[in-house]
């Protein structure tokens, strides 16, 4: 064993062993327990970053404690490969999205493999490769015939320049990200899946996962909305409209209907289209209002703006007329595009009508009172008794729903729905860097989807996009094609689907990575699924989980799979943090300066006083705490700390500097410190070798009291780190414990053959603690330990609960709550003679003298409290 602890050595040396045993390589064994343990896969950006070797290191932990448990574990890897970053930086590059993601994906890989991670990379897939996304198209072509996903227009945000659709965060005040051109709201034809469909199952089947936090659940809940109200019909003003009908509207308050004082419909609604025939500046309002963006965020945030209309409807009670608003905060795609307007008991119409000057009527008793004078109170929102609603005055939020109900169901005005705040799924892409649809579009058989024999429908990769519109729909030799059905020239589909569609699945994949004959091969996927632990960051709680529980029901639907849940246990981890600082520029800018490139004043507990530019000496603003990110230039670059320290030192860190799912905050000195640890557990087993090397096992019934504490350090650090690690995660917790053990035994004499004995149990243990957190030294540490089996293949140290029983104990001796002493005793005394004990101790007759004793309090175990005054 070498002297010094060279990380460089031991780590290339321990994954060239791993690599030569392919020792990461798992099959379906039958009769032996599996453990699917699965990190969210990255996308290829270029290189990693501190969140990435903190996901993938928690992970790696879970996945080797559970093989030391001798379960049969699977943890994959692979990339999330399509997408519009690929997509902007190869129009930067002039170069191919391919050639960049491959490019990327095959640097990244080497950055993991370089953290020791114990992946099964025979099982790697790549989201932008044919033999991936074939199956995709495979499936779409399914739900379509089955009408699961079906084409209808969409609203988009459409930048007229570029001739393409834009998501929201490309956006910025009404503007083209890249072309500077204002937005337009526009109708295209869009491919939807009906995940409304699974609304229910969705929200009722969180109730079967215990193992999520609850924090994501609640976040699903909420963005599913499950909302039981009254679906109300307010009859057209024929006099006004020019024609009978009704406008429909949902509310989840049918208890103020009576307090309705106008309705309000989106831009798009068939009203407005309407009203605008005759009014250029109404028109003109309702361009302006679909140039706005398409998200609920924006539209709950923005100002509240709206124009009247010359139509009216009429009050489905009262038969009153109600002048039709044409307002901005009214969505199309959600309820009907239409609301009936209660000022007095709903904020966004109050907000409009007091802006507007339209009526305000309370007809609800609230904690506020009877009236509802600005400005707005939350109080005004309350359920409570009715009032100003004529025959219904004095009813309750419950009576009021039902005889409400009763009379709208009797004139045919309405009726009770439950309805949710999901909507369908739009997945059409006007972007090249994605999956293609695989539909023809033929003008006699209208859309056909691609036949099973003709799939994948491959995406070219050799295209270099220039930003305006989909380059595919410029490429005849892309989309001009043959009608399956009927043989007439057609033209293939040249949208690419949302990339959130490719991380549905990919777990299941995963199970099955080479199966050509379908989606999954159902046998391994059923052996497999549901994944037992997923870790990955808390900002994919919604989209990214909600699409995946979607698609393991529809894998399910179709018989691919039997689970009904994707992930057994969740675990989101915490951001890594780190200081900021900047300069603020003549111009008003921020310059963002790396924490590696400033140096820091401290006071004693470590708070950052002052802070100067390295170069130049200068002071520099101190920003504060904030994520890593390039914007703010606080990112640290993994490959630099690992070629530094070595990926066990960083790993080390990482799991013992925060809980995993709590943020954690980037310290250079907490990196050496980890390092020097490290250093202290390879120094004491080469002190150990270089005395004899290893020794047997120990004589457990002829071992001294000194002994005995020496091997119930052993075992007290196994219980805790035992539970840190197998039941809470709490990584941190069970460093400490090996960290405590690590104390007792650099000063363990190593005389005697039972003293060799106990510090060989005792070096193991720490080997076999640290194993899944610091793998490649305690490889290392492990063969020094004259073990020719490999420690992955080791198991988890067993706890020997008559090690942590002890034949006596100290108890702390306090007088009036301060300590005075100890005393030493029987584990078996009893407290009468513990308290006697305690009377008679020399320091207590000192501090007790003239005193009257009042009370003795024995904590078992623990301490003594004598109380005198």
């Amino acid at each position: 064993m070498q002297e010094q602890y060279s990380p460089s050595d031991i780590e290339a040396a321990a994954q060239t062993d791993w690599d030569n045993a392919e020792a990461f390589k798992v099959s379906e064994t039958p009769n032996q327990d599996t453990f699917y343990c699965l990190s969210m896969f990255p996308y290829p950006s270029g290189k990693l970053h501190m969140g990435h070797v903190r996901n993938y290191t928690i992970g790696d932990v879970i996945a080797r404690y559970q093989r030391m448990q001798g379960k049969n574990v699977l943890q994959p890897m692979g990339w999330d490969a399509f997408g519009m970053p690929a997509e902007n930086a190869a129009m930067n590059n002039k170069v191919a999205p391919a050639e960049w993601t491959y490019s990327n994906i095959d640097y990244m890989r080497t950055q993991l493999k370089s953290l020791g991670l114990a992946i099964d990379w025979s099982r790697e897939v790549t989201t932008c490769k044919p033999d991936y996304y074939r199956w995709e198209q495979w499936l779409f072509t399914k739900l379509f015939e089955k009408g699961v996903i079906y084409r209808k227009n969409g609203t988009v945000n459409w930048d007229p320049v570029d001739q393409t659709v834009l998501a929201n965060e490309q956006v910025i005040d009404g503007k083209g990200w890249r072309s500077g051109a204002l937005i337009e709201k526009r109708e295209i034809p869009m491919y939807y899946f009906a995940i409304t469909d699974y609304a229910e199952e969705l929200l009722s089947s969180l109730d079967d996962l215990p193992g999520w936090p609850e924090q994501v659940k609640t976040m699903q809940r909420n963005w599913i909305g499950k909302s039981v109200g009254m679906e109300v019909h307010f009859p057209f003003d024929t006099a006004s409209i020019g024609e009978e009908g009704k406008l429909k509207v949902f509310t989840t308050r049918p208890d103020t209907l009576m307090g309705a004082t106008y309705v309000a419909v989106a831009a798009e609604h068939p009203l407005a289209t309407l009203a605008a025939r005759t009014d250029s500046k109404l028109q003109a309002f309702i361009d302006e209002c679909k140039r706005g963006g398409v998200a609920e965020a924006d539209i709950a945030t923005q100002e509240k703006k709206g124009m009247p209309t010359p139509l009216f409807v009429k009050h489905p009670l009262t038969g009153e007329k109600l002048p039709v608003w044409v307002a901005n905060y009214v969505l199309m795609t959600y309820g009907e595009g239409a609301v009936m307007a209660v000022p007095a008991h709903d904020e966004r119409d109050f907000e409009f009508a007091s802006k507007f000057e339209l009526p305000i009527k309370p007809v609800i008793r609230t904690s506020a009172g009877d009236t509802t004078p600005a400005p707005w109170q939350d109080a005004y929102g309350e359920k409570g008794e009715l009032i100003n609603s004529e025959e219904f005055d004095g009813l309750d939020f419950a009576s009021a729903f039902t005889a409400i109900g009763d009379v709208l169901e009797q004139n045919n005005l309405g009726a009770p729905r439950t309805q949710f705040r999901l909507r369908d799924w739009g997945i059409s892409r006007q972007r090249y860097w994605g999956c293609p649809i695989p539909i023809i579009h033929c003008d006699s058989c209208g859309d056909v989807p691609v036949p099973e024999e003709q799939l994948p429908v491959v995406l070219p990769e050799n295209v270099v996009p220039d930003g305006a519109g989909s380059p595919l729909a410029k490429m005849p030799e892309f989309y001009d094609c043959s009608c399956p059905k009927c043989g007439a020239a057609a033209k293939r589909e040249t949208d690419t689907m949302d990339t959130f569609v490719e991380s549905s699945w990919y777990f299941a994949r995963y199970a099955s990575p080479h199966y050509e004959q379908g989606m999954v091969d159902p046998k391994a996927a059923n052996h497999w699924l549901p994944v037992d632990q997923y870790i990955g960051g808390i900002e994919h709680a919604i989209l990214h989980l909600l699409y995946a529980r979607f698609f393991t029901k529809l894998m399910r639907d179709e018989g691919l799979i039997e689970a009904s849940e994707p992930f057994k246990n969740l675990l989101t981890q915490g951001m890594v943090i780190a200081e900021t600082y900047y300069r603020l520029e003549a111009n008003g800018s921020k310059s963002w300066f790396n924490p590696a490139d400033v140096v820091v004043e401290r006071d004693a507990k470590g708070k950052i006083l002052a802070a100067k530019l390295a170069s130049d000496g200068l002071p520099v603003e101190i920003g504060g705490i904030e994520k890593m990110s390039k914007s703010k230039n606080n990112g640290v670059d993994p490959q630099a700390m690992i070629e530094q320290y070595g990926a066990d030192t960083c790993r080390l860190f990482m799991m013992f500097a925060s809980p995993p799912d709590m943020s954690l905050e980037w310290s250079d000195s907490g990196v050496e410190g980890a390092f020097r640890f490290l250093r202290r557990v390879w120094r004491l087993n080469h002190a150990f070798s270089s005395n004899g090397g290893p020794a047997g096992k120990a004589e457990l019934a002829s071992l001294s009291d000194a002994q005995k504490d020496i091997r119930r350090a052993i075992h007290l650090a196994i219980k805790q780190a035992s539970q840190d690690i197998g039941q809470h995660h709490k990584f941190n917790t069970a460093i400490a414990a090996v960290m405590t053990l690590m104390n007792v035994l650099e000063k363990a004499p190593q005389a005697t053959e039972q003293d060799r004995a106990l510090l060989q149990e005792g070096l193991e243990t720490v080997a076999l603690l640290l194993a899944p957190i610091a793998p490649h030294i305690c490889h290392s540490l492990w063969q020094a330990l004259g073990h020719s089996d490999a420690i992955i293949d080791a198991r988890w140290p067993q706890l020997d609960e008559s090690a942590l029983t002890q034949d006596t104990l100290q108890l702390v001796i306090q007088v009036n709550g301060k300590l005075r002493g100890h005393i030493d005793v029987a584990a078996d005394t009893s407290r009468e003679a513990i308290e006697a004990a305690a009377r008679e101790n020399e320091n207590v007759q000192r501090f007790t003298e003239g005193l009257t004793i009042r009370k003795v309090i024995v904590v078992p175990g623990k301490l003594v409290n004598i109380v005198a005054n």
